[in-house]
């Protein structure tokens, strides 16, 4: 299905040749879809360099790192505009009728060149639907090993949407983890040498805040489960799940002496 086509059976003054097309891609300094999952893209969209949606309408899609593939951030009317600092601020209304496949449609389409504002109804007949996710999107997709940083709030959504990039990536490997504790600064360094990797042992921290560990649940006893969402969790070092336990648990122990995550500075037991 096209994706004005969509648009239209649920708003019918959702016309092409009114609507500016909004091509959200990252500027070497935003990244508009980790804008997005913050919940503060329709402020960083108000913002322009330039007098960019001199239409009634903006749909707005989003890049995703899949090539030529967009999320659906919404249509917004625009009630007017004003110049300041460096660009220009648009008073921009979200239309109600859409906002519930907002986060949630995935468009295939391939950008014109570097583009990022396009007039509609020449582009709309190759705006197609490719899915239509349960959920509004809160989390982006797998980008690498390097790159892992899951707030405790957000390692919940991939688990329990079992987001098919994150679990297949973390379930191939075994490794050392850690996790932060944003609230206090202190660190735990934990492994994964079984089963389904680093998937199996993040999902149990999921279920439980604690994992298992000692000094995290008695952390948690004492603070109370709610403090779990303090936790972030990443990847320090991975093997692939055929690798010995033997080697996993020595380079475990090489990140405890090396990040000084035992106790009292830390929360590893040992």
């Amino acid at each position: 299905m096209r994706l004005f086509d969509l648009l239209r059976t649920l708003d019918s003054e959702i016309d092409t040749v009114r609507c500016k097309i909004h091509l959200a891609c990252s500027n070497g300094i935003d990244d508009p879809l980790q804008v997005f999952l913050a919940g503060k893209f329709d402020e960083w969209q108000a913002w322009q360099t330039k007098r960019n949606f001199e239409r009634p309408l903006v749909l707005s899609l989003i890049a995703l790192p899949q090539p030529a593939q967009w999320l659906f951030a919404g249509v917004h009317d625009v009630m007017g505009s004003e110049q300041g600092g460096d660009g220009f601020h648009y008073e921009l209304r979200r239309r109600d009728a859409t906002d519930e496949f907002d986060g949630r449609l995935v468009v295939s389409f391939r950008r014109p060149g570097r583009q990022s504002y396009l007039l509609a109804e020449r582009w709309s007949n190759q705006l197609a639907i490719v899915e239509i996710k349960s959920e509004r999107m809160r989390i982006s997709e797998f980008r690498g090993y390097s790159w892992t940083l899951l707030t405790k709030s957000q390692l919940d959504i991939v688990v329990r949407q079992a987001v098919h990039s994150w679990r297949a990536a973390l379930s191939a490997v075994s490794g050392v983890y850690l996790i932060s504790d944003r609230a206090t600064g202190k660190l735990y360094v934990g492994s994964a040498t079984a089963g389904e990797g680093i998937w199996s042992r993040w999902c149990a921290y999921s279920a439980t805040g604690h994992g298992g560990n000692i000094e995290l649940k008695a952390l948690l006893n004492r603070e109370g489960s709610e403090y779990a969402d303090n936790f972030q969790f990443s990847v320090l070092e991975i093997a692939d799940t055929h690798a010995s336990q033997d080697d996993v648990l020595e380079r475990e122990t090489f990140w405890k002496q090396m990040l000084l995550s035992r106790t009292p500075y830390g929360y590893n037991a040992n």
